[in-house]
């Protein structure tokens, strides 16, 4: 197959270079250093935590060089779909189907706005922690590099099985998912949650797990995304929130979400796409949402009254959370 990458950073890299090593052929949509290294070396670079490999790859600048796909996986911040919108269109308008693998339960609802016909669309998602460390190379750091795709509408079909398939084949991990849209809200509470809880104490998760009052911080926060959820006939309840609290007593300590890795790298984030939906869906769908309207607009008015600072010295480097997956 023929598989275009938009969005050739970490996440995008990782499973570009698993496709090309499993035989596909991949394009990358890239830009600056890392695509002049993925064009002279006509290959990426991944670092697995047990191996080392290099995968070709074609890289492109450009969305008009892109060519038609089978597929295209879009692989990028929430903040920045808006600017690569043009080549999805693009990539679905020459066949492609489209697999989002962003964070949040807006995404495919937001590519249908930009012109992306519904019927191009799965749902997807992936949990993964990974780090684009030099031009042309990609470093798995967790132990999981997980995928899940699914129809919009529910149910199984070949064009899911078959991509689900060829990430098997290449050696990652992958499953078709019956109920995308609560695959997706589970992942979205999840992260959600952490961004809140971490962003306001602007602390790694352990510290808030010994505090006499952060289980119920965790609690609350995953409540009350599950809740928004089920309010709009998502299948998700009670058992899932108690689900998504066992996992987050099961991280490491030093674990420090995505959200606040970038608050404090102080470029864009992904607030409005985590804690602002569930406050933004919630009072949509009439369900209380205190937790996370607490941490949009107190994290909101934060990051925009730096804006006008110095710029802050980085935090010590920690062990860095899952990108563009888990938190």
């Amino acid at each position: 197959m023929r598989i275009a990458v938009l969005g050739a950073g970490a996440v995008g890299g990782y499973f570009g270079g698993l496709l090309a090593r499993g035989g596909h052929q991949v394009v990358m949509l890239a830009r600056g250093n890392h695509l002049e290294a993925l064009r002279r070396n006509r290959a990426i670079e991944v670092r697995d935590p047990d191996e080392t490999y290099t995968a070709p790859v074609e890289a492109v600048g450009d969305s008009a060089e892109l060519g038609a796909a089978d597929y295209a996986l879009v692989a990028v911040k929430n903040y920045s779909l808006q600017d690569i919108l043009p080549a999805v269109r693009q990539a679905a308008s020459a066949g492609a189907v489209i697999v989002p693998l962003l964070n949040g339960v807006e995404v495919t609802d937001r590519l249908e706005a930009g012109g992306v016909p519904r019927a191009s669309l799965l749902g997807g998602l992936t949990t993964i922690s990974a780090a684009l460390i030099a031009p042309g190379v990609v470093e798995r750091r967790s132990p999981f590099q997980d995928v899940v795709v699914g129809e919009l509408a529910g149910g199984g079909s070949p064009r899911a099985e078959r991509i689900v398939g060829a990430i098997l084949a290449a050696g990652g991990a992958a499953r078709e998912s019956p109920d995308i849209a609560a695959d997706i809200w589970r992942k979205f509470a999840f992260i959600s949650a952490m961004a809140a809880a971490c962003g306001l104490a602007r602390s790694h998760v352990e510290p808030l797990r010994r505090h006499p009052l952060g289980p119920a911080l965790f609690e609350r926060a995953v409540g009350e995304a599950i809740a928004v959820g089920g309010a709009r006939g998502v299948a998700v309840g009670a058992a899932d929130t108690e689900m998504i609290l066992r996992r987050i007593e099961a991280l490491p300590g030093a674990m420090r979400p995505s959200y606040l890795r970038d608050l404090e790298a102080g470029g864009p984030t992904e607030l409005d796409d985590l804690c602002g939906a569930v406050a933004r869906l919630g009072r949509q769908a009439g369900v209380a949402t205190p937790v996370h309207d607490t941490a949009t607009a107190a994290l909101g008015v934060y990051e925009s009254s730096r804006q006008a600072r110095p710029a802050e010295t980085p935090p010590p480097a920690a062990t860095p959370g899952p990108t563009g997956g888990l938190p």
